[in-house]
């Protein structure tokens, strides 16, 4: 039965309207995500009240977490008095040895495994929660492929209300188990994330109290991603990447970073200097590649089949703007195997000691990949993004790595092996 709810009159900070991105037409800020016009989708539009040296020292003496960016995303004004899990400022690592390795000049990697649940979706669970709760939501939901459903459990738990959350069946108990230690309601489906996407769209629209962070509250969840951007600039000293590699589910984490980077841009916080933006895709779920690849402007879905599950989306809803991005800013999408995707694991741990999941293993061997291809600048500063922590996708490794050797516990056995050096 669909309830008939009153919702209040939304306070998100400088967010003014929701706007379609392909036909420009507004709508008010509220719980919506598709055009009544056109059907296509919305995002949030703002008039921002601060710019320039009085922007940047409020940023600067924020809190050490996303809500020091308060002023630019639709969130209410006191978002940082309550319970929430504070994610963000999370570390960009200068990656030396993986940039000799791979002859590069100047590498980051933007580490978002620091995050509370150990992934890049605590950033946008906390808005779409912050937008929720204004907008007088009662149960925090999600579809999702892992990451967000341990974001969404975790957050909910913090928040004192309930969350459901919808997983494949065939998701990897890691993240099936971190999701069930938070005590929400967490149903295993019999089909791929495109299916459970469906389900929650037709469950969203019979419980208009539960907010779906990704369907019927998207358009502010997916701005949480313009965090990312955000930092990358402030870390590297108010200044824009050359570069940027970033993983592709939805898509709209790169759409956002983005729109992120224009934004600081339009506010004055940074020079308007050029750069790319590069995608990358298992090849077992590689639809945006393979729409780059072939030079369309619209993603064909495709059944996933890869060791890739955070990135395992075939109809993935931002692709179109993917492409609008990458070939706006002279960028490109890749794909690598999942053979490829253990390597990058492999080799990010080994160089620079960050064991990435395997959406960080795609990022890798898909900007190992660019540069033999000649696409990505070696000389360029470049700023990789690894949005998960791989003791959530420890069965990718498990059958390539482990013990150097099993010995009895002497020292003759231990010199017999060779390994003393």
């Amino acid at each position: 039965m669909t309830l008939a709810l009153s919702r209040p009159t939304a306070r998100l900070g400088a967010a003014v309207a929701l706007s379609c991105r392909e036909c420009g037409t507004r709508t008010e800020v509220g719980p919506q995500y598709a055009c009544p016009e056109c059907f296509g989708p919305l995002e949030v539009a703002y008039e921002w009240t601060l710019r320039g040296e009085e922007l940047r020292r409020e940023i600067e003496s924020g809190p050490e977490n996303i809500w020091r960016y308060a002023a630019l995303l639709p969130v209410p004004a006191d978002v940082a008095a309550t319970p929430n899990m504070n994610p963000g400022r999370t570390k960009l690592v200068r990656a030396d040895n993986l940039a000799r390795e791979l002859g590069m000049g100047n590498l980051w990697v933007k580490d978002d495994s620091g995050n509370p649940t150990h992934s890049f979706k605590d950033r946008v669970v906390a808005v779409a929660l912050a937008a929720a709760r204004e907008l007088g939501f009662q149960v925090l939901a999600c579809p999702s492929t892992g990451n967000l459903a341990n974001a969404v459990a975790a957050a909910a738990a913090r928040a004192g209300i309930r969350s459901v959350v919808f997983v494949p069946r065939t998701l990897e108990q890691q993240k099936i188990l971190t999701t069930a230690a938070y005590g929400g309601t967490l149903v295993a489906v019999d089909g791929s994330y495109d299916d459970i996407n469906r389900l929650a769209g037709q469950i969203a629209a019979e419980r208009e109290d539960w907010a779906f962070v990704n369907v019927n509250v998207r358009p502010f969840y997916a701005e949480g991603s313009k965090t990312l951007g955000y930092e990358v600039a402030e870390q590297l000293g108010w200044r824009l990447p050359r570069q940027v590699v970033i993983p592709v589910a939805s898509g709209a984490q790169l759409t956002k970073v983005d729109k992120g980077f224009r934004e600081l841009v339009e506010l004055g916080l940074v020079d308007d200097a050029s750069y790319s933006v590069f995608g990358a895709q298992a090849t077992g779920c590689s639809p945006v590649s393979t729409a780059f690849k072939q030079g369309w402007d619209t993603v064909r879905p495709v059944k996933a089949d890869t060791i890739a599950k955070s990135l395992a989306i075939g109809n993935p809803a931002d692709g179109p703007y993917v492409l609008d991005t990458v070939n706006r800013t002279g960028g490109a999408v890749e794909d690598v195997s999942d053979d490829e995707v253990v390597d990058g694991i492999r080799l990010l741990a080994r160089t620079e000691g960050i064991f990435a999941e395997t959406a960080g293993g795609v990022t890798v061997s898909v900007l190992r990949k660019l540069l033999a291809a000649g696409r990505l600048d070696p000389d360029a500063d470049t700023v990789l993004f690894n949005t998960g922590d791989g003791l959530k996708t420890l069965d990718a490794i498990a059958g390539s790595v482990g013990p150097s050797a099993t010995i009895p516990p002497t020292l003759e056995a231990f010199e017999a092996t060779g390994l003393a050096g």
